[in-house]
This record gives structure tokens, C-alpha cells and sequence, in this order.
């Protein structure tokens, strides 16, 4: 499994070295974009509107805009060692609380925690400590440049760490348009509700569940490929480079010039010589 981040979890005066492994992965159907017309893949290309032309990597900067068209660019040395400065930081779980007083509201991303080198006998401690009470860990981490908040509790026989929102990134849900304080509901009415529910009611099982879409999109894609309906992109012929060929022509021209001159000037002093002798 592939190592995203190294580095050391703390509880009080107990260091862990651990590893995250991504724990979950997307498997949406990534379609590509072609051109209707010759069947070929749509290019994204960077330009400056103002400049009129495509922007090479190494001409852009990074930017906070802080009002429109005003910005404050920052320096990738700066970014760097402050990116630096807060990754070398140990990852120190700040409290225990315990996992259902978090609404999934606030849940991210998964990943599982593996032990480093000289980490096992910690790691067991840890994950026994959290089984045992119960409890969850809450902890501060960067991953790709963003500092995160995360909890750390058991899975199975796993410690897994998963990030969770900052409490000013989830939004207010007073901001909700058109929700009901409200509703006048006959008894009958939620009765009959609360029926259907207690009928659909089960053990939670993961494997019922599939995607559907999915498996109806790759269906339909195998088919259309087991059919032969498929197409092949035009590859872009290369275009021959004229300036340099016409400076290849021009120096190969002048350093005949060169040579002509010299054979001449030998031919004219040979027969001088002749006429002489």
C-alpha cells in the first residue's frame, strides 16, 4: 500500500512513528473530452489574456486575491520553508473525546496508520488505549500544504486517521433557503411514517450497496468496444521547423562561400607561380 505522509503521532510523552496509507479511493469513470469532428483529445492551455499567448510553467506565480484584481503574490521560497517549518512539526493529539459527539458533517478523508520503524510497541499501546475507553483522538496535521484537523480512532484492528473540517468550513444552516421551522402533521400521518422506517430498518452492511451507475456505464462502454464502435485519435503531424531549417540552409551557404573563396585564391597563386617559373 502506498505511503502518502511519514512522520510521528504524540500522546503526552509517547512518540509514534507511523505511515498514512490513503484508505478509501475514487473510482468514478473519468471520461475524456475529444473534438466531434476528427475524434481527437481537447487541449487545456494556459494564456494571458493580456499578453495574448499560452504561458509557460515556469512564468507563473502563485497569488492571494484579496480584493478584486488586487493580490499579493507570494514567493514559492516563502511558501516552501513555511510549508516546511509546519510539516516537521510532529502530529500531537490535543484531546480525547468520544466519536458521537462529532457530526459526520465534519468528516473528510480516511486514511489508514501503519507503524514506522521502532513504532509497533507504541502503536499497540495507543490502540489498545483507545479501545479500551472508547475514545477517539483529536489532532492537527498537514497534508499537501493545509493544515487539517483530525481524529484518530481504531478500525477493526487499525488505527486510522481521518481529517475533518475546521468548524468556520462548514457552513451555517441558518443559511438554508426555504427550510420549514414548522410542518402540521396528523398523528396518523407520522405514525404511518415512523412504520415505514421501523419496516426499512437494518443492520448497516456495506456490501448491499453498490454503484449502479457505474457498473451500467462500464456495461455500456465494454459493449461498445466488444462491437468495435470505437474511434482512434488523429495524431498531429509535425510541422516542420522553417526558421531553423532556413538557418541551417544560410550557414551551410556562407561556409560554402568560405570554401569557394580559398580554392580560388590557391588556383590563382598556383598558376601565378607556373607563370613565374
Amino acid at each position: 500500500m502506498h505511503t502518502m505522509w511519514k512522520g510521528t503521532i504524540s500522546f503526552g510523552l509517547v512518540n509514534i512513528p507511523i505511515k498514512l496509507h490513503a484508505a478509501t479511493e475514487n473510482k468514478d469513470i473519468k471520461l475524456r473530452q475529444l473534438h466531434k469532428e476528427c475524434q481527437s483529445p481537447i487541449e487545456y492551455k494556459k494564456r494571458c489574456p493580456i499578453c495574448d499567448r499560452e504561458v509557460k510553467k515556469e512564468e507563473i506565480v502563485k497569488a492571494y486575491e484579496y480584493a478584486k484584481n488586487k493580490f499579493v503574490v507570494l514567493d514559492e521560497e516563502d511558501l516552501s520553508d513555511l510549508k516546511k517549518e509546519q510539516e516537521d512539526k510532529a502530529v500531537e493529539i490535543l484531546d480525547f473525546v468520544k466519536l458521537e459527539e462529532i457530526d459526520p458533517i465534519y468528516f473528510e478523508n480516511s486514511y489508514y496508520i501503519s507503524p514506522n520503524e521502532g513504532g509497533t510497541k507504541a502503536y499497540g499501546l495507543l490502540r489498545e488505549a483507545l479501545g479500551e475507553t472508547g475514545k477517539i483522538g483529536i489532532a492537527k496535521i498537514i497534508i499537501r500544504s493545509k493544515e487539517q484537523l483530525a481524529i484518530v480512532r481504531v478500525y477493526e484492528n487499525t488505527l486510522l486517521m481521518e481529517t475533518i473540517h475546521f468548524p468556520d468550513e462548514v457552513r451555517n444552516v441558518q443559511d438554508v433557503p426555504n427550510v420549514p421551522a414548522e410542518t402540521e402533521l396528523s398523528k396518523k400521518e407520522l405514525t404511518t411514517a415512523i412504520s415505514l422506517i421501523d419496516q426499512l430498518t437494518a443492520e448497516f452492511d456495506p456490501e448491499k450497496y453498490k454503484d449502479e451507475y457505474r457498473t451500467a456505464l462500464m456495461e455500456l462502454i465494454e459493449a461498445k468496444k466488444n462491437n468495435e464502435e470505437v474511434t482512434t485519435a488523429k495524431v498531429k503531424p509535425k510541422q516542420p521547423n522553417v526558421t531553423d531549417l532556413m538557418d541551417a540552409l544560410e550557414k551551410s551557404l556562407e561556409s560554402t562561400k568560405g570554401t569557394k573563396k580559398k580554392t580560388t585564391r590557391r588556383k590563382t597563386t598556383a598558376k601565378t607561380k607556373k607563370k613565374t617559373s
